[in-house]
């Protein structure tokens, strides 16, 4: 965030030397590498603090020959130039003696800063650059500044002194979403890959299908709902008039039987009522008429329309995925009709590989992502594990139950997935934003200095939300970029020159 003081300005801790007095202003000047191991070495350093980085180019320090230095300041909340606010130079000798001081008002460009101190005396400097402006208030110190009685006392440029990737500060700032940071030691929950499928929790998906022979009712197909349309348990989906055929008969020999059994059944209670008979034959017409009413359910008859039509009914609530009717054909008995999903709650089949089948447990969760989206989507709770490896796939099924309230998750998708352990592992962690593919091997890019830039290839370990362990590849104190790091990745594919180039 940005730093203000009411106060006198304090030094801020974490400084970072990002490069020390090395040949980096030959760049700047363009000139080749014959014409560069010829010159004085001036120096290029790059300091962080918590609110501003620091990237500084200078000319070759030389007694009564001042030259402009080139003072690139970033505000690190938004990584955007400073644009506005006054700096001051302050260089301390360390010999003792007054200080050596230079002032800038405002950049001469956005982010770019041009004070050109003239040194009275060889020996060594300690610079304080104090920064104040309406983006960050900032004291950054600078140690062992040489400078010297004369040009020939001046070492010369080495030539091949700047391999790396160049991503020029007008680069950066121009770069949509540009960032870097160092990576930070953390604990990261154990995990390894593996390979899924969504499919319907159970008690949540219906095959409906035709409970007898019968004619598709033209008026009833009107009002069947549609793929994508949500029903409710109980809805009447579509209606059937029963077939004269074998189905036909058995249905209506069920419904004739029925009828006679709730007449016989009317009738004993009303001679049971005038005592005109014994109360077990009362009973016996229930058993009859019970018995009638399982035969017609067992046809699927179980909801009759007042027409004497069978009406197909919902046996889930959930969304329609198909529908398999045509008005006035002839269905038989199993024919499919609909199929019905509840999607608020699915679940995830993982195939666990063998090499990790012991690491399962119930208490396993995990984390995944459906093909095609980079959303990382959460596991609720563990539904079961299995106990037998396959034969084939040599994996372990577990599955998994998944919370789908918006619908995001369709069933059928395709998951990657990170099953955790219930271990954890101590190390060095960025974030995944930092890591790109390629050719199947993970790399980042590591800021050197303010504008040299270095690929790492990476081992990684376990990954957890915003936290990726790194095993191998960056330490502690390197400058990772996480934030368009894909835009680094094409500046080292370019051999030409950006078309900005410096603003000094």
């Amino acid at each position: 965030m940005t730093v203000t003081s009411a106060g006198p300005v304090v030094p801020l801790h974490a400084l970072v030397l990002g490069a020390a007095l090395v040949s980096a202003v030959g760049g700047c000047r363009g000139s080749d590498a014959n014409e560069a191991a010829a010159e004085p070495a001036g120096g290029a350093i790059t300091l962080w603090t918590d609110s501003t980085e620091l990237f500084m180019e200078h000319p070759a320090l030389v007694v009564g020959r001042p030259d402009r230095f080139a003072i690139h300041l970033t505000d690190l909340t938004d990584f955007a130039p400073l644009r506005s606010g006054r700096i001051t130079l302050r260089f301390q000798p360390r010999d003792g003696g007054p200080p050596v001081m230079a002032t800038q008002d405002a950049p001469r460009a956005p982010g770019i800063f041009g004070a050109s101190p003239a040194f009275p005396r060889p020996g060594v400097y300690d610079l304080t650059l104090i920064v104040e402006s309406p983006q960050a208030t900032d004291s950054i110190t600078v140690r062992d500044l040489r400078v010297y009685a004369s040009a020939a006392e001046v070492p010369r440029e080495v030539e091949g002194g700047d391999a790396g990737i160049s991503f020029l500060k007008e680069q950066q700032w121009r770069t949509p979403g540009f960032r870097s940071a160092f990576p930070t030691t953390g604990s990261v929950a154990e995990s390894f890959d593996a390979a899924g499928a969504i499919g319907p929790a159970a008690g949540r998906f219906a095959d409906v299908r035709a409970p007898i022979a019968g004619m598709v009712d033209v008026e009833g197909v009107a009002g069947s709902p549609v793929p994508g349309q949500r029903v409710e348990r109980g809805q009447v989906l579509a209606t059937l008039t029963p077939s004269l055929g074998e189905g036909g008969s058995a249905y209506a020999e069920a419904r004739a039987r029925l009828r006679e059994a709730e007449a016989e059944y009317a009738r004993a209670g009303r001679l049971v009522a005038a005592e005109a008979a014994p109360p077990r034959r009362l009973q016996e017409a229930e058993i009859r008429l019970q018995a009638a009413r399982g035969a017609l359910a067992g046809l699927g008859a179980e909801s009759l329309t007042a027409g004497g039509r069978v009406a197909v009914v919902a046996p889930v609530a959930g969304v329609v995925v198909q529908r398999s009717l045509t008005p006035g054909s002839r269905v038989e008995p199993g024919a499919p009709l609909f199929t019905i999903v509840d999607p608020s709650v699915v679940w995830l089949t993982v195939n666990v590989p063998e090499a990790h089948a012991a690491l399962v447990s119930r208490s396993s969760g995990a984390s995944f992502r459906l093909a095609g989206t980079e959303r990382t989507y959460a596991t609720s709770r563990v539904v079961s594990v299995g106990s037998v490896i396959d034969s084939l796939s040599r994996t372990l099924p577990v599955i998994y139950e998944v919370m789908n309230r918006d619908g995001s998750i369709k069933v059928g998708a395709t998951a990657r997935i990170q099953v955790r352990t219930g271990r954890r592992a101590e190390g060095l962690v960025i974030p995944p934003s930092a890591v790109l593919d390629e050719d199947g091997r993970p790399v980042a890019y590591v800021q050197a200095a303010g504008e040299r830039f270095e690929k790492r290839e990476l081992s990684l370990g376990a990954r957890e939300g915003d936290r990726v362990l790194v095993l191998a590849g960056i330490q502690l104190g390197e400058r990772v970029v996480i934030g368009a790091a894909y835009q680094v990745r094409l500046a080292s594919l370019s051999t030409s020159v950006p078309a900005e180039g410096h603003a000094h």
